[in-house]
């Protein structure tokens, strides 16, 4: 159901209580006769449901360039040009983020009362008030009743996810505080992170069992909760409970509450591990009742070649509209602004029109990241030049799919999967789309050209061009086109929250650090299927120089966190996964580094340059609460380092 506004149906009732409490947790009900008379109805109630849809953070598209999602924008895959990264001298939150600019003043795009973000405590309020009110209806069914109180139940839980996950402990949110209560009672505490995760998955179980496997309406529902999209959510919330941020963690020996308490545990727990894979494995057992299966796309009879076909098997799995690898996309999200912000000049007709951006540029630890033909790192594949891989090549006819015959371009460009063909355009890249509205047609595919004073490249006025030379073709649906009127006509697709690869290299995961590594392989090894790659086993035996790697636990480890790193890449998944493995201090302090978009031939536009040197510290792992709301708080503690 397409999320809508509405009025607002709340005012202050206790001044003294509102005054005094903050906006770091707002969850005192306001006007009750004005509640009372918003789930009067049937209709009023589903209105009122939708508001709860409306809280969901983190938009990437709609009437503004830059998104409110911290995962995409505040790590290392994406690097705006200077014109979108600080227009007028005024740098965004995301890049001011990924450079050390974080701070507890005035903290940027975060979740909790005074923040460059979303408040979810009203969020949390407003899920209760749902819940306490939803018998009200006259003319409510039981049955809609039912699914509605569970779909309230997985917001609940999402939105606790959400701030537990950027924030670690948190002031748990059960029930509304009555507004007799006084400011005491406003003035709560944060919950160890361990009860935050067994309330959350409790919600969870619960909203499980009562909601439907797939949406009744597909018209007017695509978007809301399911059995699928809540088991996969219980699965994700166990396993970044189990992993190393939140289990074990001694960096947090003495994190603890006003009473003393430990608010995250320093003890490994291995039964974490084992209630994740448990979660993963019902989770993907309901899928497959909901019919939910790994997207491939059918070649059209123009005979399209298997580079052509496992291309465009990759970039439909998040592309396609409710495709049905999808477990849960956002309904009312634009993703058209992403795509055209995410799409290169290709010819004469897209140089003069504004439909195509390209500023949403992928950076050169991006294009290091994926693996060779042979589906190992191209550090440890024996057979790849590793140590030429900046050395400028001439692409053959074995490559025609991939990059234009007889291009001049660096080793980095040659013999990768096919996941690094179908996820970035780069200059002498093929890149095909629909030209004309009709089909697409292989041997019609449109070539990049980057280089100053090409399409592609930076070219007088406005911010069209991509920083690092390489553009993100993963996000921009190949039936895209440039009609003759101008502009940019997309297929707008919802943007991935959860879909199944994602919950296959979960299970393989939480698999290997419970120590089936055979069965974990089996997982991964479905996702290196459709993209075109052998088996781990294979690959890493034939290719690698450390064949044995998938054999232990530690080299599993890497090589399924570099899975999802590939799989996921632009999706939002890898800013939240360094830092639930805490490796973020590992990647994100390293270069951000592209091409040089000013050279105008080989040898210049082939030169390695720097645009920024993040900083990462200890204390970014979790979220900084404002200062303002720990001034009006006493009884709130400050996350570690800020």
């Amino acid at each position: 159901m397409k999320v809508k506004n509405i009025i607002k149906i709340y005012a202050t009732v206790i001044l003294l209580v509102m005054q005094s409490c903050s906006d770091f947790v707002d969850v005192v009900p306001d006007n009750i006769a004005v509640i009372e008379d918003a789930f009067a109805t049937r209709l009023s109630s589903q209105r009122f449901l939708a508001t709860l849809y409306g809280y969901l953070p983190g938009k990437v598209g709609g009437g503004g360039r830059f998104p409110a999602d911290p995962s995409l924008i505040s790590g290392d895959e994406i690097w705006l040009n200077e014109g979108i990264r600080a227009p007028l001298g005024n740098p965004i939150a995301g890049p001011r983020i990924i450079t050390g600019g974080q701070n507890v003043l005035s903290p940027l795009l975060g979740a909790w009362g005074n923040s460059g973000g979303p408040n979810l405590f009203i969020a949390l309020r407003d899920c209760n008030i749902f819940l306490d009110n939803i018998d009200k209806p006259f003319n409510l069914p039981d049955y809609e009743k039912q699914v509605w109180v569970a779909e309230a139940k997985f917001l609940k839980a999402y939105y606790h996810f959400y701030l537990m996950r950027m924030y670690g402990p948190i002031p748990l949110v059960k029930k509304n505080i009555e507004v007799s209560s006084g400011l005491n009672a406003v003035r709560v505490s944060r919950d160890p992170v361990d009860e935050v995760g067994a309330y959350i998955v409790a919600l969870l179980e619960e909203a499980i069992s009562d909601l439907p496997y797939v949406v009744q309406n597909p018209e007017l529902e695509l978007g809301r909760a399911t059995k699928v999209v809540a088991a996969a959510l219980k699965a994700k919330v166990l396993t970044t409970l189990a992993s190393p941020l939140f289990n074990g963690n001694t960096d947090y020996s003495s994190f603890k509450d006003a009473e003393g308490n430990a608010l995250v545990s320093t003890d490994f727990s291995p039964e974490k591990w084992e209630a994740a894979r448990d979660a993963c494995l019902e989770a993907i057992e309901i899928a497959n009742i909901a019919g939910n299966v790994l997207y491939t796309t059918i070649a059209p009879l123009s005979d399209w070649s298997i580079e052509t076909k496992t291309k465009m098997d990759i970039r439909g799995s998040i592309s396609e509209p409710w495709n049905k690898e999808l477990i849960w996309g956002r309904s009312d999200e634009n993703t058209s602004g992403l795509q055209a912000a995410s799409r290169p000049k290709l010819d004469i007709r897209s140089r003069l029109s504004t439909g195509a951006n390209a500023y949403w540029a992928p950076t050169m630890r991006v294009a290091e990241m994926f693996y060779s033909k042979n589906g190992v790192p191209i550090e440890e594949d024996k057979d790849y030049a590793y140590s030429e891989r900046f050395s400028i090549k001439v692409a053959g006819a074995d490559h025609k799919n991939y990059i234009e015959e007889g291009f001049a371009t660096p080793g980095l460009h040659l013999d990768r999967e096919p996941r690094f063909y179908a996820s970035l355009g780069f200059d002498g890249g093929v890149w095909l789309e629909d030209q004309n509205g009709g089909a697409l047609v292989e041997s019609a595919a449109h070539i990049v050209h980057a280089k100053l004073g090409e399409y592609a490249a930076n070219n007088g006025p406005g911010f069209s061009w991509s920083e690092t030379g390489y553009f993100a073709k993963k996000l921009s649906h190949p039936k895209n086109f440039l009609p003759a009127q101008g502009g940019l006509s997309t297929i707008r697709y919802p943007f991935p929250v959860l879909r199944l690869a994602d919950i296959y290299l979960l299970y393989a995961e939480t698999l290997n650090e419970t120590d089936n590594r055979s069965e974990a392989q089996v997982w991964l090894n479905k996702v290196r299927t459709r993209a075109g790659l052998s088996d781990v086993a294979t690959a890493w035996a034939d290719y690698s120089i450390n064949p044995t790697k998938p054999s232990t636990k530690e080299g599993l480890r890497e090589i399924i966190q570099q899975e999802r790193m590939i799989e996921l890449v632009f999706e939002g998944k890898r800013f939240w996964d360094l830092r639930r493995w805490k490796r973020a201090s590992e990647f994100m302090n390293k270069d951000i580094r592209g091409w040089n978009r000013f050279g105008e031939d080989t040898e210049e536009y082939y030169k390695i340059i720097t645009f920024a040197t993040p900083k990462f510290l200890t204390k970014n792992y979790l979220w900084p609460i404002s200062e303002q709301d720990i001034i009006r708080n006493p009884n709130l503690i400050q996350n570690p380092g800020w």
